[in-house]
């Protein structure tokens, strides 16, 4: 295990330092005491060029702007987890509900930024899993990777099934559901082939404009109509603060915190940036407000139109021929949605395999060797969604339980132990200082309350559906479409 102290560390933080001689973490701050730390082990490929993805023996990676890194973020970010959130509101109640998302998305922000500074300090890091690495040396990172595959299998695996969900809404159970989902999981392996996190960027304005051109249909039908469910002669009724159980409210908590879990890819798209210390705190303060804003926007209209007959995902509220044209026009936003996280979770096994074999030359490379291995770990990662989606079969339950599991500590609680690592002996050097530490701590057990609480809350829930039934079996063919 190296210290900070290790040349080749060294050599890439000397790397990326301004003309002016003053390295990244300088500038934002971090005038770290990195004594007794757990740095990362580089290759020689990644001493020498500064970074795995500058393109040694191939095209260089590190190619995205700001506006790049903007529509990869609002790729990755936007689809599954907005659908979830009128639900929240009527668990919740509107105003716990409304101050519930901005409170989640700007500490969700500022874990962003948490992220940044860290990788300011370490750029050689290309994942998340990396800095762990480095603050806490390889035990931590052995737990924390395996919390990132079970991430990202989850939030896939929530795709497939949603995609399930709108194909069978669509043709009126057209096939085995078990059918559907596979053809959402080969839909997706297909869009994680490109080997760039750039592909990504490219997906950002479709999934947008899928996203809220699907929201806007049901929330036009809502107004001129009535819910699919509802009876004739039916009002709306709208619960201000409501008064739900407990394992209620760490529900609709979760499906808020799935809504801002993108942090996990952050230091991804950090890697393959031109500039991300320039760049990337426009690209996270653009995709909080749009977050904010939009999430606001669809979860208070459809809940204020639809009131409880609200449904998860919210698409179902809507009468029956509008929500099948919405779930028709939502699909491009759910499989990027898989395209984002699965090209995370892909490329985290391909670069890993290939520091183990000593060859992350190869990770640019245009090899038949290179693309061998990455179509390899495609098809592996994807079987493996389509098996947990057929053994969860139910969306809430997915968003849930991966809340809990994972997506608490990736998006706060980790953020939270790399400050505390980047300001190693000086948390209370100032009242600024006190007030960075006493938040980081929340974060902390928020991360750790979400994690017991809310795992206890999700398995229950999804017990007592299966126990009720109506809800498929595993591998099971029965249809779950919303009508």
């Amino acid at each position: 295990m190296h210290t900070s102290e290790n040349p080749g560390t060294k050599a890439v933080v000397d790397a990326r330092k301004d003309k002016d001689g003053s390295s990244m973490d300088e500038k934002l701050g971090n005038n770290t005491d990195t004594s007794g730390t757990h740095d990362f082990e580089a290759g020689k490929h990644e001493e020498a060029s500064g970074g795995i993805f500058d393109g040694e023996n191939g095209q260089s990676f590190r190619n995205m702007g700001r506006w790049d890194a903007l529509f990869a973020l609002l790729c990755n970010q936007f689809g599954l987890g907005v659908l979830g959130l009128p639900g929240a509101l009527r668990d919740l109640g509107i105003i716990p509900g409304i101050i519930a998302i901005i409170l989640i998305g700007c500490l969700s922000g500022y874990t962003g930024y948490e992220l940044l500074q860290f990788h300011a300090r370490y750029p050689h890091c290309v994942n998340v899993i990396d800095m762990v690495r480095v603050m806490g040396g390889r035990p931590w990172e052995i737990v924390a990777a395996i919390g990132l595959v079970i991430q990202l299998l989850m939030t896939c695996a929530s795709t497939a099934v949603t995609l399930s969900v709108a194909l069978n809404t669509l043709s009126e159970h057209g096939t085995c559901t078990v059918g559907f989902i596979g053809i959402a999981c080969i839909a997706c392996f297909l869009l994680c082939v490109p080997r760039t996190a750039k592909f990504i960027a490219y997906s950002g304005v479709p999934t947008v404009i899928s996203i809220v051109v699907a929201a806007l249909v049901v929330m036009i039908s809502l107004g001129v109509s009535d819910p699919a469910k509802a009876p004739d002669g039916w009002d709306a009724k709208i619960t201000v603060v409501a008064s739900p159980s407990f394992r209620t409210i760490f529900n609709a908590c979760l499906k808020i915190v799935f809504a801002f879990a993108g942090n996990i890819t952050f230091p991804s798209f950090m890697a393959e940036m031109r500039n991300p210390v320039r760049d990337f705190p426009y690209a996270l303060s653009g995709l909080i407000t749009i977050s904010i804003t939009f999430y606001l926007t669809l979860a208070i209209a459809i809940y204020c139109l639809a009131g409880e007959y609200t449904t998860s995902p919210a698409l179902g509220s809507a009468p029956i021929i509008s929500a099948k044209v919405a779930y028709g026009l939502v699909i491009p936003a759910v499989m990027t949605a898989g395209l984002g996280n699965g090209h995370i979770g892909v490329k985290y096994f391909f670069v890993q395999i290939l520091r183990w074999l000593k060859r992350t030359d190869q990770v640019t490379s245009n090899s038949s060797f290179a693309w061998g291995l990455w179509l390899g770990c495609a098809i592996v990662f994807w079987v493996l969604s389509f098996l947990i989606s057929n053994v969860i079969p139910i969306f809430d339950s997915i968003l849930s339980i991966s809340s809990a599991t994972t997506y608490a500590w990736f998006t706060y609680g980790i953020s939270a132990l790399l400050w505390f690592h980047l300001n190693k002996g000086r948390y209370f050097s100032g009242w600024k200082q006190i007030t960075f530490t006493l938040v980081n701590i929340f974060l902390v057990g928020f991360s750790l309350l979400l994690n017991g609480a809310g795992l206890w809350s999700s398995v229950t829930e999804m017990l007592d559906l299966f126990k009720a039934g109506g809800v498929r079996g595993v591998f099971d063919c029965g249809d779950n479409a919303i009508f």
